[in-house]
């Protein structure tokens, strides 16, 4: 009997375990020796968005979005709030100085944002995703 529930319960267990679901998120890893802030871009089912800022340690790693991945494409823009300069790329997107959350990639001056390069990542359409954040810097500034 002691037994037969035992297995049970350890049955059960198994059940529970294969039933938990993956983590899957858009992480960032900061392999500096500075703090940096990042902003992100991507599509959604509403369209264009760009978000920031989070700020990440020195040799740390932080999630920007949680969750399974719906897009192939993210951008990322980062800064380094320590030594200066950033990390950017050609895809130009909308971005405040403080935490924001921008509709649309048109007219970011116009309504009163700051336009800024971001860099691609293409995540190869996995839902889980790990950016790793090193080397030369591409801007001094915005």
């Amino acid at each position: 009997m002691v037994r037969a529930i035992a297995a049970i319960l350890g049955a059960a267990a198994l059940v529970g375990f294969a039933a938990t679901p993956a983590l899957a998120d858009l992480k960032l890893c900061n392999n500096t020796s500075s703090r940096v802030g990042v902003a992100i871009g991507y599509k959604d089912k509403d369209g264009w968005a760009s978000e920031g800022w989070w700020t990440v340690e020195p040799n740390k790693c932080l999630p920007l979005l949680k969750g399974t991945l719906i897009a192939r494409y993210y951008y990322v823009y980062a800064v380094d709030y320590d030594k200066g300069g950033s990390w950017g790329g050609k895809a130009m997107m909308c971005t405040r100085d403080k935490i924001f959350t921008i509709r649309g990639l048109d007219n970011c001056v116009e309504r009163g944002y700051q336009k800024s390069g971001f860099f691609e990542v293409d995540t190869a359409e996995e839902t889980d995703w790990t950016i790793s954040l090193s080397g030369e810097k591409t801007s001094q500034g915005q």
